[in-house]
């Protein structure tokens, strides 16, 4: 398991949900991914999309107008 980050800030919809697919494309079961945003529609696109595609978040958070959303990679 590795741990990757992915700054997607100053981008809005849908490029959050696209930069995310393209990286998880790229990583491997059990990897976590650590997004970074500034767009609040992430907060329910990327969940959305991680439940269309059966990954998993492990957490969310808002700090200083960022939202960070951390996802486990599954198969």
């Amino acid at each position: 398991m590795s741990h990757y980050l992915l700054d997607v800030k100053r981008l809005l919809c849908p490029m959050p949900v696209i930069k995310t697919q393209n990286k998880v494309k790229e990583l491997q079961v059990d990897d976590e991914l650590e997004i970074v945003c500034t767009d609040p529609g992430a907060l329910q696109d990327i969940p959305a999309w991680c439940r269309m595609y059966g990954h998993e978040v492990l957490n969310t958070q808002e700090q200083d107008g960022e939202i960070i959303i951390t996802i486990r990679v599954c198969e």
